[in-house]
């Protein structure tokens, strides 16, 4: 099937790769975010966290939960990295909790500004784990902040760059709240909440499947939204599928965040090629999961991603069987102009025909804004994310870290 016009040769598709057996704990590699003489406390749920202190520090089930609001607190709300700065806790408690305990950060390893004011940092999780993710200002109420939850992808969508990065590995809760809190210091955006808060939107549409590590994210969910520490309403929490259909239901039972659909096709035969997923579950299965997502209402929409392919998927037609396929959907249609990356097998369609598109969809009813492209000078805008963690396997990366400690 040849979709790319200015191709030499009909373009094939790599096949989907199964998806593998993943270590969720992230065993295999010694972590930034964990020192070895001291426990980390990030990406502990509140059940967890009251557990870890009662355990280490010999405290009952009430002090437990005090404490543990105390420390939640100032990790989340305050942004606080030195035990001896929690105020409100005992010197000599204060002291134990250095002796036992940790608050640290992913290392950043590199810091892009694009001209639009957009932020792209490369975070160091572990030797060889290394994720992108993206802060977005003036999106959402006043900035959002595109998180990963894997590091590469198994689904190789063929417009993504992600898409050519192998999968090495699930990110942990730990390491996805590790994203948020090193772009909220970046930020300095501590105390949590501001009404002059930079950060008030999460979207899950960075490095790797969501849905394929749902309990980790399901657990960085409850953190980044718990009203005593980052405080982002789970309502201005995104998570992006490409159609994982049998987990959709359980993200939103267990989370309540809003959904987004990556869609970028009205047919199975074109969805095959641009998302290789599809082959697995087609669209009527895709679209049968959207009409039974919990909650779903005029009030929390489905947001479909369309990216716009020259010659591929913009077509007056396709606009129109978009509007049929998505009948009776709450929904808004995000048309994503295509965001280049080196070799990439497609280019963006025209201004006009991406408006002449998102024309016939809105005249149908549905809101469809053209996503403004943000930071493709630093190679942050949407599909252009790819880390330094592809040069080399994991297994030698963390084989060469391991021979020089």
């Amino acid at each position: 099937m040849v979709i790319d016009g200015n191709a030499a040769g009909p373009y094939i598709p790599r096949p989907e790769e199964p998806m593998p057996e993943l270590d969720l704990a992230a065993g295999a590699a010694p972590s930034v975010l964990k020192k070895a003489d001291r426990v980390s406390l990030i990406g502990l749920t509140r059940e967890e966290l009251a557990a870890t202190l009662g355990a280490a520090l010999g405290l009952d089930a009430k002090k437990s939960k005090m404490r543990t609001t105390q420390v939640w607190r100032w990790i989340y709300h305050y942004g606080v990295t030195d035990f001896e700065n929690m105020t409100d806790i005992g010197k000599d408690m204060r002291a134990s909790l250095a002796q036992a305990f940790d608050v640290p950060r992913p290392e950043v390893i590199e810091r892009q500004i694009s001209k639009d004011g957009t932020r792209k940092y490369l975070l160091r999780m572990a030797p060889g784990i290394e994720v992108e993710c993206v802060y977005i200002p003036d999106v959402g109420r006043s900035g959002a902040l595109c998180v990963s939850s894997q590091v590469g992808c198994t689904l190789n969508c063929t417009f993504c760059h992600t898409g050519t990065q192998n999968l090495v590995r699930n990110l942990t809760a730990a390491e996805i709240v590790g994203q948020v809190i090193a772009v909220k210091d970046d930020l300095k955006e501590w105390p949590s909440g501001g009404e002059d808060r930079l950060l008030s939107n999460i979207v899950f549409m960075g490095m790797g499947e969501p849905l394929y590590n749902l309990d980790h994210v399901a657990a960085a969910i409850g953190i980044i939204a718990d009203g005593d520490g980052i405080s982002i309403s789970r309502r201005r929490i995104t998570v992006s599928t490409s159609g994982v259909v049998p987990q959709m239901r359980a993200l939103g039972e267990e989370t309540a965040a809003m959904l987004a659909i990556s869609l970028h096709a009205t047919n199975d035969a074109l969805r095959d090629v641009l998302v290789p997923i599809n082959r697995k579950y087609p669209i009527a299965e895709l679209m049968e999961a959207c009409r039974a997502y919990p909650g779903l209402g005029n009030a929390r929409r489905i947001t479909f991603e369309y990216v716009m392919l020259k010659g591929v998927n913009d077509t007056d037609a396709e606009a129109r069987e978009l509007v049929r396929l998505l009948k009776g959907i709450p929904a808004k249609i995000n048309l994503i102009p295509f965001n280049p990356w080196p070799g990439a097998p497609y280019e963006c369609s025209s201004w006009e025909r991406i408006e002449a598109f998102a024309d016939i969809v809105n005249r149908a009813g549905y809101a469809s804004p053209i996503r403004t492209p943000r930071g493709r000078d630093i190679l942050a805008a949407c599909g252009q994310l790819k880390s330094e963690s592809v040069k080399a396997r994991a297994s030698e990366r963390l084989k060469a870290a391991s021979s020089v400690q």
